[in-house]
């Protein structure tokens, strides 16, 4: 397979897997006008379980971890970032939501510094500043009542940063199994213990409906996988904010949220940020 073919198959995976995780997110805010935050991650946790398994059975990877505490360090942060999240899509128009999770590869940046050793040179400097632009211009401060949501969503960002710079701190030891099976377990048991005065029944159709975002999520991260297996990151990540894209269409079309033209211009300057922060990191390791 030539090298374009390759880059072009990571493209297409990468934009089916980020159009599956929106997919989901929609699904968790459709979801919150009627449950619990708390619920919802109960029983997508649940769900998802049995999928881990399944990638289990065809792949066989060891379920130990290879660094303990560390897994169990990334395992409390996607915890936090699981019900952060969740109730963030609940309570805010899903681009303000996509606007702050797009600065985590910035905030990488930045925590990459004194937790890796990383330096952050003029082009880290300038994605930054450049990010921290397109926020202020998405969000809008005068025009937007904020509220728990917003800041649950910065949480829930940076509770995700933690987990990336572990799995960039360990080099992708630990399977690919391990590294889902321990997060989304603690998910399900600490969502369970957090909901029986949260609790209302639900009907088979709605459960069926958290059983599909399961469904998204663990065929979304599949095709991500892939994706990454097919081309180098500089050619994936920027797919993420495919995105974008999304967030207008739900919003406008399911949640009476049309996306203003300040919120898509500070979107697409968070997205030039974040793409010039995977490129140069694509050229030191080009220059190493």
């Amino acid at each position: 397979m030539s090298i374009l073919s390759a880059n072009v198959r990571g493209v297409l995976l990468g934009l089916a897997g980020f159009g599956l995780f929106s997919v989901a997110d929609g699904t968790i805010k459709f979801l919150g006008g009627t449950y619990h935050p708390v619920q919802i991650v109960a029983f997508a946790s649940l769900f998802t379980l049995p999928l881990i398994g399944l990638l289990w059975l065809k792949e066989r990877g060891p379920l130990r971890p290879v660094h303990p505490w560390l897994m169990a360090i990334r395992t409390v942060a996607l915890i936090a970032n699981a019900l952060l999240v969740t109730y963030a899509f609940t309570a805010m128009p899903l681009a303000q939501a996509y606007a702050i999770f797009f600065t985590m590869p910035l905030v990488l940046t930045l925590l990459a510094w004194p937790i890796l050793g990383d330096r952050v040179d003029a082009i880290g400097g300038v994605a930054v500043v450049l990010g921290l632009v397109g926020v202020i211009v998405a969000l809008n401060p005068g025009r937007i009542d904020f509220g728990i949501g917003h800041l649950a969503a910065v949480v829930g960002m940076l509770m995700a940063a933690v987990h990336y710079l572990i799995i960039r701190k360990t080099g992708g030891v630990e399977s690919s199994v391990a590294l889902l099976l321990y997060p989304v377990a603690g998910q399900c048991v600490s969502a369970f213990l957090l909901l029986p005065s949260r609790y209302q029944p639900m009907p088979l159709h709605d459960l069926a409906t958290v059983a599909s975002i399961s469904v998204f999520g663990m065929a979304g991260t599949m095709l991500m996988f892939a994706a990454y297996r097919a081309a180098p990151p500089v050619v994936v990540a920027p797919t993420q904010y495919s995105q974008i894209a999304w967030a207008a269409v739900f919003g406008a079309l399911f949640f009476a949220e049309p996306m203003t033209a300040s919120t898509a211009l500070g979107m697409v300057i968070i997205a030039a940020a974040g793409i010039l922060v995977v490129w140069r990191q694509e050229r030191q390791k080009t220059l190493a």
